[in-house]
């Protein structure tokens, strides 16, 4: 007789459900009140009702969003996995600029100068596209991009990283300096990528004027669904036999070895997954904000990423999308009000929540709830 089988304690990966009732009513709940509630409030209700959601908001709220699908994907490598990266902007980045191609070459004739060239290319003098511009006017090469940019560079980086075996601290280092790395090539003219001032004054999408609002509501709803997918996945992942080993790397990558398990494929597998999501947040985050620049590949945006996850609770389900959520709250309220205050409240915060809440603001609340039960 199996004894693991028959111990209470033990379940076979994947077989228990993939959430609860109460999660399940909760992922409605959000899909309701972003697919349609928000929508409708934003596009029907008029704007002299107390109900009506300003444009400002859906905007907003869009772009966090986006930073939370981005957290999911962080947590996947670190809370989930052990593997800390200061360099998942890079990702975010790189899917952006790459659908800010297509957003870019549907201007048309619309820019200040009047040409098929965007205006930055006819300002310094460009008379074609580069070749790795071709055949970015279509949608449907613009996704393929989205995911490959980010996934190509995140494979052959964690290839030879994780065949090396650099882990730790130095792992972290070297992110760093990728990110660093590609932030100072975008910022170049000569790369084509408009330098310090990136992509923007962005048209349409497929046909549709990107500043109307029934555009904004569909992009909104998108980002929203795109989300659900990426905490779905992540559930789904870290159930399955593959997420138990994962976080048996986190735990004790040695001992995994010693059971026979290689840890090179799971690990790039995982860090490869995480950049794509990244990219593909990244697309959706740029039509919404109306630019990318390299400034989103900066090291301080990438270590905002992995405080995130730490204040929301890492290597738990909903810590990603809180630690999101409240860390872009308040900087959406210190940058208008107090702006030059928000990297110092920042540091505070992380020494605080290292000091006071090791587990996050999610852990902390499950800790109190089994105190009281």
């Amino acid at each position: 007789m199996n004894t693991l089988a028959t111990n209470p304690g033990f379940t076979i990966p994947g077989s228990e459900p993939l959430f609860d009732g109460r999660a399940w009513t909760a992922i409605a709940a959000f899909l309701i009140a972003t697919l349609v509630v928000v929508p409708v409030l934003f596009l029907v209700v008029p704007a002299s009702s107390s109900f009506h959601v300003s444009a400002y908001f859906v905007t907003l709220v869009g772009k966090i969003m986006c930073y939370c699908a981005v957290a999911v994907a962080m947590n996947l490598i670190w809370g989930y996995t052990g593997i800390l990266s200061l360099g998942h902007g890079v990702f975010f980045a790189l899917g952006g600029y790459a659908f800010g191609m297509y957003l870019m070459r549907m201007i048309g004739r619309e820019g200040q100068y009047q040409s098929l060239l965007p205006d930055f290319m006819v300002f310094l003098d460009w008379k074609a596209y580069p070749w790795y511009w071709s055949f970015t006017d279509h949608f449907w090469v613009a996704m393929v991009l989205v995911v490959l940019a980010p996934g190509l560079l995140a494979f052959v980086f964690g290839f030879f990283a994780f065949r090396s075996r650099i882990k730790g601290v130095y792992f972290s280092i070297i992110t760093q300096a990728l990110t660093f790395a590609f932030m100072l090539l975008f910022f170049r003219n000569d790369t084509g990528f408009g330098g310090n001032n990136g992509f923007t004054d962005f048209k349409r999408i497929l046909g549709y004027r990107i500043a109307d609002p029934h555009t904004r509501a569909a992009l909104f709803a998108l980002t929203a669904a795109y989300l659900m997918a990426c905490l779905v996945l992540s559930r789904a992942l870290i159930r399955s036999k593959t997420g138990r080993v994962l976080t048996a790397i986190r735990d004790s990558e040695n001992r995994l070895m010693f059971s026979g398990y290689n840890p090179l494929w799971y690990k790039l597998f995982v860090w490869t997954l995480s950049a794509v999501l990244c990219g593909i947040a990244g697309a959706l985050y740029v039509p919404q904000v109306g630019i990318i620049n390299p400034g989103e590949m900066s090291a301080a945006n990438s270590i905002e990423i992995a405080v995130w996850v730490a204040v929301g609770g890492r290597g738990t389900l909903l810590g990603p999308l809180v630690g999101a959520s409240l860390v872009n709250g308040a900087k959406s309220y210190f940058t208008q009000s107090f702006p030059e205050y928000w990297l110092f409240f920042l540091g505070l915060l992380f020494i605080l929540v290292t000091l006071f809440l090791p587990k996050g603001v999610v852990g902390w609340f499950r800790e109190k709830r089994k105190a009281a039960a």
